[in-house]
């Protein structure tokens, strides 16, 4: 619920800093302000001006600090915004934001500024979320991401899509409303091709989400092998740290280590799993359980085979695991005398790049950077359908319902069932795309959304 009230907090991370942003948004945000900080001179709207933090109930000087107005409607939130730059101390900037609270301010809630922006029209939901993905990027392909959408470009889209679904609905209002009139309508034959070309391209965009996905997250490659085929010096190697343990113990992993490298343009989020074998004790079966979930949320395998030693039937169960998957195999330890080599791999049914490395001395480190960094390209690489893909659940729920709703529309109209049951399921369709804008949407969604958001945001 939008409560008209003026919200407060810090717009800086929390924590000691050259300067600290306070930020305030409502009704009263000015008269705060001048309540609190005392300008050396009178300045405009959008000028950033020199002043005193006072406290206006001891009169104790709190701090020196720029201060800038932003007058409403043109403002982030669409309200009257003031910030106060002051000195980056975390005692200071809570003490003068306990005193704007003593006039009346209120602290915000997680993403109340964002959610306000929203709600007053400055943006719509996608451009929301976007702002979030754009403070927790985490590459350069997310980053582009998160801006493309930032910039409109995914509602763009989606109203396209949403205005053909209206125009059908008008099509099916005026066959129900002037069903006797002598109006040309459109044959059901020519609508039911109208929808399943919509549903065409509402599919393109649902089935972006896994591109999408990767992009905005980065990769999840999941290290995997019999134990002690170097797993986990492959690991610290890769991340150039001793993140694992290092044993010559067979089962020294238990769980699933994760940790993240920047290839390319791409974050990937490497998994260290414990090795694939049978038998060990209770904690490593659990282990290796674990390593089985992990493999199957991953978007890429690094198989690590032993080229010192023949296959055996654990390295063989590896193999299986690699049937279909993207990824990379490695023959590891290239600086002992080797048995096993590509064809045996081949051999044993593993069809993805084969490169040798020894994660002992690093020989063969960039080779397998280079060959991730290709793999992650393939992965975030658009489908020559569009360019254009979605990252999160809600998105692709909201798609999801709206070709449903598109199928069933064509079902009926194609069975020439009466228009004002196809209009039903087209009114569906559309209200699932003017979710994913926020044109149609409900409180709850609202507070799932920017519950994601850090307080200040």
């Amino acid at each position: 619920m939008y409560l008209p009230d003026t919200i407060v907090a810090p717009a800086t991370a929390p924590g000691i800093g050259a300067v600290a942003i306070i930020r305030l948004s409502g009704p009263r945000a000015f008269e705060i302000l001048r309540a609190i900080w005392h300008p050396k001179r009178q300045g405009k709207p959008r000028q950033m001006v020199v002043g005193d933090v006072i406290d206006p109930a001891t009169g104790a000087h709190l701090d020196r600090a720029m201060a800038v107005r932003f007058p409403g409607p043109r403002s982030f939130t669409g309200e009257d915004v003031a910030e106060l730059h002051c000195h980056g101390g975390s005692y200071l900037t809570h003490r003068i934001i306990a005193v704007a609270i003593s006039h009346r301010a209120r602290m915000a809630e997680p993403g109340e500024f964002t959610r306000r922006a929203f709600l007053n029209g400055r943006m719509d939901l996608t451009e929301a979320e976007a702002t979030a993905d754009l403070i927790a990027a985490r590459s350069e392909s997310s980053l582009r991401q998160a801006l493309a959408q930032l910039s409109g470009a995914l509602a763009k889209r989606v109203r396209e899509l949403r205005k053909k679904i209206v125009d059908i609905r008008a099509h099916l209002e005026v066959e129900i409303d002037f069903s006797d009139e002598d109006i040309a309508m459109p044959s059901r034959h020519a609508m039911a091709q109208d929808i399943e070309h919509l549903m065409g391209d509402v599919a393109v965009l649902h089935d972006s989400f896994s591109r999408g996905r990767v992009i905005r997250e980065g990769a999840r490659a999941a290290i995997v092998g019999k134990p002690n085929v170097g797993k986990s010096s492959l690991l610290n190697l890769m991340l150039g740290t001793d993140r694992a343990i290092v044993t010559a113990i067979p089962g020294t992993t238990r769980d699933v280590i994760e940790d993240a490298i920047h290839l390319g343009q791409h974050a990937i989020t490497l998994l260290d799993t414990a090795g694939i074998r049978g038998g060990g004790d209770d904690i490593e079966r659990l282990g290796i359980e674990r390593s089985h979930a992990a493999l199957g949320e991953a978007d890429l395998l690094i198989a690590v085979f032993d080229s010192s030693r023949p296959l055996d039937d654990e390295d063989l169960a590896v193999a299986r695991l690699c049937a279909g998957r993207a990824g990379v195999a490695l023959l590891n330890k290239a600086d002992l005398p080797q048995i096993s080599g590509v064809a045996e791999l081949r051999e044993a049914g593993v069809a993805m790049p084969s490169l040798s490395i020894s994660a002992l001395t690093g020989n063969g480190l960039p080779a397998l950077r280079d060959e991730l960094t290709r793999a992650v390209d393939t992965l975030g690489a658009p489908d020559g359908a569009s360019e254009l893909a979605i990252s999160r659940e809600r998105h692709r729920d909201a798609l999801a319902r709206a070709l449903t709703s598109l199928r069933a529309a064509r079902e009926s109209v194609l069975g020439r069932m009466p228009p004002e049951i196809s209009a039903v399921d087209i009114t569906a369709a559309a209200e699932a795309l003017g979710a994913i804008t926020g044109e149609v949407t409900g409180e709850d969604v609202l507070d799932a959304i920017f519950r994601e958001f850090c307080i200040g945001k």
